[in-house]
């Protein structure tokens, strides 16, 4: 299944100071950031509902996270 989530990562280096953290809850996906986006989107594609481990993710290291339909 293909997750999309808006989020406030601007820079690449933000984006690369998640990956470890990102990688580490989601060892078999596949996912990258958009972040030419205006909603600098961050797309997932796993086989495991990861929603709620994402936006934990995403908030404890101060970024805004927020599921799109």
């Amino acid at each position: 299944m293909i997750y999309v989530f808006r989020t406030s990562v601007k820079t690449s280096s933000q984006a690369r100071k998640l990956k470890p953290h990102i990688d580490r809850i989601l060892p078999e996906a596949k996912w990258n950031f958009d972040l030419d986006d205006c909603d600098k989107i961050l797309r997932i594609d796993s086989e495991v509902n990861i929603i709620s481990q994402i936006m934990d993710v995403l908030r404890t290291h101060r970024f805004d996270c927020e599921e799109l339909q």
